[in-house]
């Protein structure tokens, strides 16, 4: 299958028009900071981005990222505008005709973002296979992939991968196509839904497993969308499976437990972080308005004080007393299947 992915990313796709479904396709606007950004990257390396979100955390300035499935570098050149100088990003891709298009625009690049020197670079390689790359254990901050893992014929690899090279309080963020029920294994050879990344998609519940298995106690679901397929043939034959587009975001910190527990601390966001000083998300149902003081989860405190958030805000609790579960943590499925619309909402930008 993955000599499919190959020839599909490489040669069938020339554009993003060619596809044939919004599964590979980033639907949601852009945040205002981003977008002087997305217009300095070179036209060649925009036509071929085939993402399904925007991986752009907040707090970027310096650091280390490796971007898994880079594609044509869309994502990472957009990315090494943010870290600036003094960070770095890395892209992995195992198609060559990616990583041509991806080569041939760093100068361009590094002219266009006023970089002395380019701060990008690209490796040939498979993202189940990072161990084979002049990698070390803890030499990112931030691992980013936009639609690939789905791709993947060995996520659990991919996650463990990702774990070793994360330092610890990095985070993996990162969007993907998830179903709601397991894909039945006849659709999963089926090449042109594996390219389009439909069968290859995991059921949200098996990727939480994998994940935690590979170390990240507590994913976090950033955003979600339903995806839409207009193709007929295509809706047919998956039908009745419901895929979803969602960005999670998966931090290495030793410290969290499988659950939300409750210690009665809490977190003040101080309005610090440029992009975001009227508020900071951290996941879906947790949004820090500046200067409001939030109860939070242990997992949730962890995630704010043992990563790069921990100098935008203030912490209280001593995690002396244990007051059980933190209310409002369940277990059903996490996506929004009640908002699923008529029709293309928009067009990929």
């Amino acid at each position: 299958m993955l000599d499919h992915v190959k020839d599909y990313y490489g040669k069938t796709l020339q554009h993003s028009d060619d596809l044939q479904t919004d599964a590979c396709c980033t639907l949601e606007a852009p945040p205002e900071h981003i977008k002087p950004i997305l217009g300095k990257i070179h036209e060649e390396v925009s036509s071929k981005y085939y993402g399904c979100g925007l991986v752009v955390p907040t707090d970027l300035k310096g650091l280390r990222v490796l971007d898994l499935g880079s594609g044509s570098g869309r994502d990472a050149y957009m990315l090494s505008a943010l870290v600036g100088e003094t960070g770095s990003v890395v892209g992995v891709d195992m198609t060559d005709e990616q990583l041509d298009v991806a080569r041939r625009h760093i100068d361009y690049h590094r002219q266009a973002f006023g970089h002395e020197k380019s701060n990008v670079s690209f490796h040939k390689g498979y993202i189940e296979k990072l161990d084979q790359l002049p990698f070390e254990d803890g030499s990112f901050d931030l691992i980013i992939s936009n639609c690939v893992i789905n791709l993947s014929p060995d996520k659990d690899a991919v996650l463990k991968q990702a774990y070793r090279l994360l330092a610890e309080g990095g985070e993996m963020y990162f969007s993907d196509v998830y179903s709601d029920r397991r894909v039945p294994e006849h659709l999963v050879d089926n090449e042109l839904l594996y390219g389009e990344c439909l069968s290859g998609a995991l059921y949200w519940n098996d990727f939480m497993s994998i994940a935690k298995r590979q170390g990240f106690s507590d994913p976090r679901l950033v955003e979600d969308r339903p995806l839409t397929i207009e193709n007929d043939a295509i809706k047919t034959l998956l039908d009745p499976i419901r895929f979803f587009s969602a960005t999670y975001r998966l931090f290495k910190i030793n410290s969290l437990e499988p659950a939300c527990e409750d210690y009665g601390e809490a977190v003040a966001y101080r309005g610090s972080i440029a992009e975001s000083q009227k508020s900071m998300v951290l996941d879906n149902g947790h949004v820090f308005p500046a200067g409001k003081v939030i109860p939070v989860c242990g997992n949730s405190y962890d995630m704010l004080k043992k990563s790069r958030f921990a100098s935008h805000f203030d912490f209280f609790g001593t995690r002396q007393t244990h007051f059980g579960i933190f209310e409002g943590c369940g277990t059903n499925m996490p996506f929004d299947a009640e908002s699923l619309l008529p029709g293309n909402p928009g067009p990929c930008c």
